[in-house]
């Protein structure tokens, strides 16, 4: 790591003590944060459920015929 001046060490100190209140070090994340969703939301699974139960009914229906 290269040598910093006094100049550049006053200003990384600054900088540091500024994004500290930011960052918010030491706190952990509730587990309500980090609840998961999913992917796809629900009116898409409800229309892919749809299209592979409708065509599953056609080709019944097709195969009876």
């Amino acid at each position: 790591m290269a040598v910093q001046t006094p100049k550049q060490r006053l200003a990384n100190e600054r900088f540091a003590r500024r994004n500290e209140k930011y960052r918010k070090f030491g706190q952990k994340k509730s587990k309500d944060e980090t609840k998961s969703t999913f992917a796809v939301s629900r009116p898409w699974l409800l229309l892919l459920a749809f299209l592979l139960v409708g065509g599953g009914i056609i080709e019944l229906i097709s195969y009876l015929l």
